[in-house]
C-alpha cells in the first residue's frame, strides 16, 4: 500500500530534478514523480498537475492545471504563464492507476529565484582590483530589521568562491559555491533560505571571498593564472526580507558595505590555504564588531552578463574520515593515515604558543623513510618561489588554548598528512581528522557479488568518481582538478548507474556550449581559461558534446539537455566532417596509457566520430528534424564503410592487426557488419585467451572491452579479466591495497602515477550491464522499459545490482544452487522490462515451477514482464 489505505500515489517529486528547490529560473520547470504502488502490473493510466502561490487553493484556484491527461508520462515540463520571480509555487500530482481509480494528491513547491538580471538591486563589490594581493577580503554590513520577520532569502553571486555569515553563522553548509564556470561567459548565483538567522531589531552580513579557478594565483602548465576572466574576487548580493505584516525589503550590497583582510593570509583551490590565527577579528561577522577601522568597498563591474540560478546537487564534506594511524617521525614531525584515498580537506585541532607554525603537507604515498612524498602529482607545477608548496597548508597559531582550522577554498587528494612544527606541540591521533569532499549526488545504485574483490572494485570506483565531481567531472583532485572530456565521457554510465547525477552534467553541458567556437571546435578541458583547443580535444575526447546528452537522455528519459545541446553537437561533428572528407579522422589523442599495444589513433577517433554522427542522427529523428535526421544517419554509414573498407578484412574478421581495442572498439561502437559479428567477437574472445585473460587495452579500450565480449556471448571471458587479480588488471590495484582507481596499470610505472583517477572507471557501468544486465531501452527511455540481459557467470556463485530509476528501483539478482540458477527481479511501477535469458540447450526456465514460454532472438530468450517482483530457476 503506498499510503494511508490507498493503493498508489504519486511520490518523490521534483522539480528540476531537486526536491524543493529554491531559486528555479527556468521559464518551463520540470516536474517529475514516481509511481508509489507495488501491486504487480502497477502502472499510471492518467494524471492531472495543478500549480498555485497558495497551497489551500490548488483544489480550487490554481494558477495552471495540466488538465487530466491520459498518459504514463512522469516528466512534465510546465507550460503556464510567465512565472512570477521571488515566488513559492505550490504543485500537486494525482494519479490514476491501472484499474482507472483515482489518488489522492501530493503536495510539494518550488521558489522561482531573479528570473532576469534586471531584477538585481545589488552592486558588484570587492575590496580592490589587485589580483596578486595574497589576504581574502571580509565584507560586513549592519541593518535593522524594524519589524517581525516572516521569511527571508539571500540571493548572492561571486566572481571566485564566498562564504556567507549572518549573525556569525555560515549560511548553509556547501563548500567551494558558486560552482566553477568560464566565469566571463556565466556567473551563477545562489539562494538561501536564511529567516532563521535573522532577527528583528540589529542584524550583521558578514561574506568571506576565496579565489578559486576565478583569480589563480599558483602558477601551473594551463596558465590558469593569465586566464581572460582573471580578476580579484567580487560578489554581488540582495536580501529579501518579507515581514508578518506583508511588507518587504531588500538589503544589497553597495557603497555602504566595509571590508578588511582577515586570517587567511593565502588561498588557492590548486594548491593550498595559509591562515593565520594571530590574525582573527574575533565577532568580525556580528552586530557587536566595532569597523570603523575597516575600508569602503569598491565598486566593479559584474564579470559577466548571464548570471543565472546555480541548480544542482552543492559540494558538501560529505563523510567524517577519521585517521586510522598515527606516526611519530621525530619530534617535530608526525604522519597521519586516513587509511584510504579521497578527495577533500583536514581538519586539525591543536595547542601551542603564538607563532607556532603547523605545515599539513597532503599526499597520496609515502617514501621509504616514511615521509609524505608529492613526486607522483606535483608533476605539472610550476612555482615561481617557495612560498606556496603543494597541497600543504600552513596553519599559523595565535596560542590560545586549543584552536583547530581547516581550509574554506581549496580541497587536495590525499590519504596521508604529514604535520610538521616550528614549535614543540603534542598530537595525538584523534588530532587531525579527514573530510571527503564533492558534489554531494544521491546514491542510485548498489552492487554486491559472492567476490569481495569484485566488491571492492566497484566501492574504489565509486570513490574515484565522487572525488573527481565538484560542480563537474575533473580527472584527478590532486595534481590537476581539470574537466578532461575524456575521462568524463569514458565514466558516464559508471556516474550514472550509481549517482544521481543529472543536475552536475547539466550544468557543465552549458559549460561545453560557453567554451565551443563559433567552428564547431571544442577545448579538451573544460571549463577552460584558454588551454586545451591545441591539444588532445579530438573526437575520442570531446564527444562529451554528443555522448553525455544521450546518456542523459537514456537514464532519465529527459530530452531538455539533447535538445540545448543538439546545435552544439551538429557544429561539433560538421567541424570533424569539413576535415575529414574521407570519412576518417585522425584527429584526437588515442588509446591513453595502453598497457602494451596501441591502435592507431585513425581507428579510435573515426569509431568515436561514427558514434557522434550517430547521436546526432538519432536526435534529429526525435526532434522532428527530417533533413538533418537523412544527413547524419547518411554520413555515420559513410564513415561506417570508410572504415570497414580500410580496417576491416572480412576474410578473418580481424580488424586492423587484431588486438584487444581494435576488435572491441569496432564491435562495441556499432561499427561490425552484422554478418560478420559473431566472427569478430570470437577473434577478440581468442586474443584475450592469448593474452592469458589480461587487459592489453588504453582508456578507450576499456570502454569497450568488457562491453563487446558481454554483449557478444562471451560474457565468461569478459568476468575472466575483470576478476583479474595479477598485473596488468583492475584487481591488481585492489590486492595492491588501492580504495579509489589509479591513472596506469603499472603501479610503479616513470609517469602518470595519480592514485585517485576516474579514467579507467567504465568498469563500473559494466557490473550493471555484463553481469546483472540491466540497461535502458533506447525505445522507451528512462527505463520506462529496461532491458534484463543476466549472465550468470563462471567464477560468481551470486551477484545483484539495484538501480534507482526515475520510475523507482530496478533489481537483477542471480544465485546458483548447484546446477540452478534462481534469477530475481524487480520492475518498478509504471514499467516494463524484456529480459533476455543467455543458457545452454539442455536448460529450461521457470516461474512458480511453469515453463516459461520465450521468444528466440539474436540477443537471447527473450521475456516480457510488467511491474512487480518475479522469481525464475534456470535448470
Amino acid at each position: 500500500m503506498a499510503h494511508g489505505g490507498v493503493p498508489c500515489a504519486a511520490a518523490n517529486l521534483k522539480c528540476e530534478h531537486l526536491a524543493n528547490p529554491l531559486g528555479i529560473d527556468a521559464a518551463h520547470p520540470r516536474l517529475s514523480w514516481l509511481l508509489a504502488d507495488t501491486r504487480n502490473g502497477a502502472k499510471q493510466t492518467a494524471y492531472i498537475i495543478r500549480m498555485a502561490t497558495d497551497s489551500l487553493l490548488l483544489a480550487s484556484a490554481p494558477v495552471w492545471t495540466s488538465g487530466k491527461v491520459n498518459a504514463a508520462n512522469m516528466l512534465v515540463p510546465y507550460t503556464g504563464k510567465t512565472l512570477q520571480p521571488f515566488t513559492r509555487y505550490y504543485w500537486s500530482v494525482e494519479v490514476w492507476d491501472k484499474d482507472g481509480h483515482k489518488s489522492p494528491a501530493t503536495l510539494s513547491w518550488f521558489e522561482t529565484g531573479m528570473g532576469n538580471s534586471s531584477n538585481w538591486q545589488g552592486a558588484w563589490i570587492s575590496d580592490g582590483d589587485n589580483v596578486h594581493t595574497k589576504p581574502a577580503g571580509n565584507f560586513r554590513k549592519n541593518f535593522i530589521a524594524a519589524k517581525s520577520i516572516k521569511e527571508a532569502r539571500a540571493y548572492i553571486a561571486a566572481a571566485g568562491l564566498y562564504e556567507l555569515y549572518i549573525n556569525g553563522e555560515k549560511a548553509g553548509n556547501h563548500r567551494l559555491d558558486p560552482m566553477y564556470t568560464r566565469f566571463d561567459r556565466r556567473t551563477l548565483y545562489v539562494t538561501y533560505d536564511v529567516t532563521q538567522l535573522l532577527q528583528q531589531g540589529g542584524n550583521a552580513i558578514g561574506v568571506t571571498l576565496g579565489n578559486g579557478w576565478y583569480n589563480h594565483q599558483s602558477t601551473a602548465v594551463w596558465n590558469f593564472h593569465q586566464a581572460p576572466w582573471r580578476g580579484r574576487p567580487a560578489f554581488c548580493m540582495d536580501l529579501h526580507i518579507t515581514y508578518t505584516d506583508g511588507s518587504t525589503e531588500t538589503i544589497a550590497t553597495g557603497k555602504d558595505w566595509k571590508t578588511a583582510t582577515g586570517p587567511i593570509v593565502f588561498n588557492s583551490i590548486y594548491t593550498a590555504e595559509h591562515y593565520d590565527a594571530r590574525l582573527e577579528q574575533p565577532g568580525w561577522n556580528t552586530t557587536r564588531f566595532d569597523d570603523h577601522a575597516w575600508q569602503p568597498v569598491t565598486l566593479r563591474s559584474a564579470p559577466s552578463k548571464n548570471i543565472v540560478s546555480q541548480q544542482l546537487y552543492p559540494i558538501e564534506n560529505v563523510e567524517e574520515i577519521p585517521a586510522v594511524n598515527m606516526t611519530r617521525l621525530n619530534d617535530s614531525t608526525w604522519v597521519f593515515d586516513l587509511g584510504r584515498n579521497i578527495a577533500g580537506v583536514s581538519n586539525i585541532r591543536v595547542s601551542g604558543g603564538a607563532g607556532t607554525v603547523i605545515k599539513l603537507k597532503h599526499g597520496e604515498q609515502l617514501d621509504k623513510k616514511g615521509f609524505v612524498d608529492l613526486s607522483n602529482i606535483v608533476v605539472h607545477y610550476r612555482p615561481t618561489d617557495d612560498t606556496d608548496p603543494f597541497q600543504t597548508d600552513i596553519f599559523t597559531l595565535k596560542g590560545k588554548g586549543e584552536e583547530s582550522f581547516m581550509p574554506r577554498f581549496n580541497y587536495k587528494g590525499f590519504q596521508y598528512v604529514e604535520v610538521t612544527s616550528s614549535k614543540p606541540v603534542t598530537l595525538s591521533k584523534e588530532s587531525l581528522t579527514g573530510y571527503f569532499m564533492h558534489s554531494n549526488v544521491p546514491v542510485a545504485g548498489s552492487i554486491h557479488g559472492s567476490d569481495t574483490m569484485i566488491n571492492k572494485l566497484w566501492w574504489a570506483t565509486n570513490n574515484a568518481y565522487l572525488s573527481n565531481l565538484f560542480g563537474y567531472p575533473t580527472d584527478c583532485p590532486q595534481r590537476e582538478k581539470n574537466g578532461w572530456t575524456g575521462d568524463a565521457q569514458i565514466a558516464i554510465e559508471t556516474g550514472l548507474y550509481n549517482f544521481d547525477g543529472i543536475t552536475i552534467y547539466e550544468k557543465w553541458l552549458a559549460d561545453h556550449r560557453d567554451e565551443q567556437q563559433p567552428n564547431g571546435v571544442l577545448p579538451s578541458i573544460i571549463p577552460t581559461g584558454g588551454w586545451g583547443y591545441e591539444w588532445g580535444n579530438g573526437p575520442d575526447w570531446t564527444s562529451t558534446i554528443a555522448i553525455i546528452p544521450w546518456n542523459i537522455y537514456l537514464f532519465y528519459g529527459d530530452t531538455a539537455l539533447l535538445s540545448a545541446s543538439y546545435n552544439n553537437m551538429r557544429r561539433y561533428v560538421d567541424h570533424i566532417t569539413a576535415i575529414s572528407p574521407s570519412g576518417l579522422t585522425t584527429w584526437g589523442l588515442g588509446d591513453w596509457v595502453p598497457v602494451k599495444s596501441k591502435s592507431p589513433v585513425e581507428f579510435t577517433s573515426s569509431a568515436y566520430y561514427y558514434a557522434d554522427a550517430l547521436i546526432v542522427a538519432k536526435a534529429a529523428k526525435l526532434f522532428g528534424k527530417t533533413a538533418d535526421y537523412t544527413k547524419y544517419y547518411a554520413l555515420a554509414n559513410k564513415i561506417k564503410n570508410a572504415f570497414n573498407t580500410k580496417y576491416l578484412n572480412t576474410a578473418t574478421g580481424i580488424y586492423g592487426t587484431g588486438i584487444q581495442t581494435e576488435q572491441s572498439v569496432a564491435l562495441y561502437w556499432g561499427l561490425v557488419p552484422d554478418a560478420m559479428k559473431s566472427k569478430v567477437a570470437a577473434n577478440l574472445a581468442e586474443r584475450v585467451a592469448a593474452d592469458n585473460f589480461h587487459l592489453d587495452v588504453g582508456l578507450l579500450g576499456t570502454k569497450s572491452i568488457l562491453n563487446a565480449l558481454s554483449e557478444n556471448g562471451y560474457a565468461d571471458v569478459a568476468y575472466k579479466i575483470a576478476a583479474q587479480r595479477s598485473f596488468p588488471s583492475w584487481g591488481w590495484w585492489i590486492m595492491n591495497g588501492a580504495t579509489t582507481l589509479f591513472e596506469n596499470w603499472d603501479i610503479n610505472a616513470a609517469s602518470d602515477l595519480s592514485r585517485n583517477h576516474i579514467m579507467f572507471g567504465e568498469i563500473g557501468a559494466w557490473m550493471y550491464k555484463g553481469i546483472a544486465g540491466i540497461r535502458p531501452d533506447e525505445a522507451a527511455p528512462g527505463f520506462k522499459n529496461i532491458l534484463l540481459s543476466p549472465n550468470f557467470v563462471t567464477g560468481l556463485d551470486e551477484f545483484e545490482a539495484m538501480h534507482e530509476s526515475p520510475y523507482g528501483r530496478v533489481l537483477s539478482s542471480w544465485k546458483r544452487n548447484g546446477e540452478v540458477v534462481s534469477y530475481r527481479v524487480t520492475v518498478p511501477a509504471n514499467a516494463s522490462a524484456d529480459i533476455y535469458f543467455h543458457i545452454s540447450p539442455k536448460q529450461k526456465i521457470y516461474e512458480n515451477d511453469q515453463p516459461v514460454i520465450t521468444q528466440s532472438t539474436g540477443n537471447g530468450l527473450r521475456y516480457h514482464v510488467s511491474a512487480g517482483t518475479k522469481v525464475f530457476q534456470i535448470k
